[in-house]
């Protein structure tokens, strides 16, 4: 699904992948023709997906994929 709003995209985005830390894997995708990036969070049941298309945006995601990195880092996954 597509969320226009990074703030209700980053904090959705955050529970999924603090949910399911196995499971969910984030993707990114560069659009050179339409100046555009898009990043996807999924664990395959649900499918989160932001598109920027200002630097400002672009900051915000590279940010965000650092904090999503320490999740994956610091999940407890020894109980699945």
């Amino acid at each position: 699904m597509f969320i226009t709003d990074w703030d209700s995209f980053a904090r959705q985005a955050e529970a999924l992948v603090a949910a399911e830390p196995i499971r969910s894997r984030v993707t990114t995708k560069h659009r050179p023709t339409e100046a555009k990036v898009e990043i996807k969070v999924t664990d395959d049941r649900v499918c989160l997906k932001y598109v920027a298309d200002s630097v400002t945006e672009l900051k915000k995601i590279i940010a965000f994929t650092g904090n999503l990195n320490r999740l994956y880092l610091t999940a407890d996954v020894t109980a699945e």
